[in-house]
């Protein structure tokens, strides 16, 4: 558990019970998590904030999820993203891991199985924010010709 310590979730659904009720489950298990019930709020708070991973519901009103995910991914890359969808199909599937999702769930989603992609999420951007870190710091040694 020690990997998911202070990760910072944002979870975006248009249905408001369904983001109370998983923001108190994964709250309970340690996570720092902000919900928002529209794609132009998780936009809003990414462009603000700085989050681990977002947790964002396929089928809203406004924006969509895939252009929510679109739009999070041009504002900050290194945010992993798992779509959620009560009406999953191939195609959508397919369509969220082009546009750079790490994962597709179903709803009701087993939140052991969220907890899992979360945490694995979660790696996956820490190993990618250390490996850019490295790449920056050696072009600045080169640039100085240390």
């Amino acid at each position: 558990m020690n990997s998911l310590l202070a990760a910072k979730i944002l979870l975006v659904d248009d249905e408001e019970e369904f983001i109370d009720l998983m923001s108190q489950r994964l709250e309970t298990r340690g996570l720092k998590v902000e919900a928002v019930s529209s794609g132009e709020a998780a936009v809003a708070a990414v462009a603000d904030h700085s989050f681990d991973v977002a947790i964002v519901d396929l089928a809203m009103p406004g924006i969509d999820g895939i252009e929510t995910l679109k739009q999070i991914k041009n504002e900050r890359p290194d945010v992993e993203v798992i779509m959620l969808t009560g009406q999953a199909t191939v195609k959508s599937g397919i369509e969220a891991m082009k546009h750079g999702a790490s994962d597709f769930l179903e709803k009701p989603v087993d939140l052991n199985v969220l907890m899992e992609k979360i945490r694995a999420a979660k790696s996956d951007r820490m190993r990618s924010l250390k490996s850019k870190s490295a790449e920056e710091l050696k072009n600045i040694l080169k640039s100085k010709s240390w």
